[in-house]
Formats: structure tokens, sequence, C-alpha cells
């Protein structure tokens, strides 16, 4: 009778390229436990702890660490070494006091520092929604999650107000709804794959094609240096309304 499941471990050459690991060092790496992130688009926690934010040396210390309870992601504590995190995820060790948020940029995902004040909350993008038996609302976010919206006709659209790659603010770790941020012209937003990944600014164009599927769609972001970039809605992140509701990397 054949193996069931998946492998349990993962070479290094063909690990994500954003890795901060040796690819010719040794042969093998950590590999992620299944979670709300796919391989490619996230970082296990060892790795974080041990490769990035270099507070352990070695595997079994940040092991150590981590089993400690002395991280927190999206401020529940998380005893797992090999838990995914992944974009928009906030990263929190109380010792020292330093609270991070996943974002892309050219080279993959990063850590970068944010304050207290932007610490607890999360932004989730709709990846789908559906109606379900009961007539609401179910929306299906980056991360895993669903939320259930309460509407009493979700064909009326004054009260269906959400689409796909609209992004909902929530707050952690409750999950409460704190603000709903729709993809339209106008809109800050972050581009999260493709070529251009990592760059950021407002939204100037959103193409117009019946033949396409919406997220195939052409959009256009102009940065805040009038730099214009080209990607597909797929790609397209909204950050707030006018303005970001989180603070970004510096960039040239």
């Amino acid at each position: 009778m054949g193996k069931k499941g998946g492998k349990k471990h993962l070479k290094r050459k063909p690990a994500p390229k954003f890795w901060p690991i040796h690819r010719k060092e040794a042969v093998w790496t950590v590999k992620p436990k299944p979670g709300p992130h796919p391989l490619s688009r996230c970082i296990p926690l060892t790795l974080v702890i041990r490769a990035i934010l270099k507070f352990a040396k070695t595997r079994k210390e940040a092991k150590t660490i981590i089993s400690q309870g002395k991280i927190k992601v999206n401020e529940k504590v998380q005893r797992e070494e090999l838990f995914p995190t992944g974009l928009m995820d906030v990263i929190s060790i109380p010792d020292p006091e330093k609270t991070y948020r996943v974002l892309p940029s050219e080279k993959g995902l990063i850590l970068h520092p944010i304050g207290t004040d932007e610490a607890d909350f999360k932004l989730c993008r709709i990846e789908n929604k559906t109606v379900v038996r009961s007539g609401h609302v179910q929306l299906n976010l980056h991360d895993g999650r669903s939320m259930l919206i309460r509407v009493d006709d979700p064909k009326k659209p004054e009260e269906d107000v959400y689409q796909t790659l609209d992004t909902l603010k929530l707050s952690i770790p409750e999950q409460e709804f704190m603000a709903h941020m729709k993809l339209t012209v106008g809109a800050p937003a972050i581009i999260i794959g493709g070529k251009n990944v990592g760059k950021c600014g407002k939204i100037t164009a959103i193409e117009e094609k019946p033949s396409l599927k919406r997220r195939d769609l052409l959009v256009t972001i102009e940065d805040k240096n009038g730099n214009r970039f080209q990607t597909t809605l797929n790609f397209i992140f909204v950050l707030g309304e006018t303005e970001p509701s989180i603070s970004l990397p510096e960039v040239d």
C-alpha cells in the first residue's frame, strides 16, 4: 500500500527564492505545515526567528523560543515552529517589544517594523464570495478566514457592497469588522505578485474588457514620484480608501 499524504520534508533548492537560506550549504530546509498561506507565499516561523530576526543561531534555539510562547502571530501566541506566516500577518515579540507586518517587496516577503497603533488590526483581501443557504453572504479571505455578512436580500446592491479583490480591515485577535476598502480608481494599493511586486501607489486606471475575467484586467498604479506600473487585478492589494491605512517601507 502506497504512502498517503504529502511529504514532510523540503530540499533547499526548490524552496521559495525569497527565503533567506543558503542553497548549497545543506540539502534540507524546514517545510511549513499546512495553514493560512500556501508554500509559495509564506515563511516558516522558524526561519523568521533564526534567519530574519537573528534571535537564534540554530533551529533548536528557535524552536525553544517559539515553544515557550514568546512569539505572537496576529496577537495570538503561536507555539508551532513550522507555522506559515504570510502576507499582512502581524508578528509580535513581547521581549523585546518589537512588532512587524509581513509585506511584499522586490525580493519577496519582508518584515516591516510597525508601531503599537498598527498592531491591533490586519488587512485581508476578499478572494471569493458566495451566498449561503440562509441567504447571507460569505466572504472568503486571502489568509483562509471566512466572514459571514448578514443581509436581508443579497441581490440588492445597497446591501451586498462587497466584491472580490476588495479589502477588509479586521481587528486582531477578535476578527471584528473595522472598515471596507473598495478596489476603485484613486485607491492606494500595493502589488503582491509579478515583476513589479512590492511597488505601491494609487490606482489611476482599470481596463474595461468584458471578454476577460475580472482578475485578468490590466490596472495602472502611479507612485509618489510619478512612475507608473501595470499589472493585473489579481496582483493588486488595496490598502485604504484615499490613503494607506498601514505604514509602508521607504523606497527610493
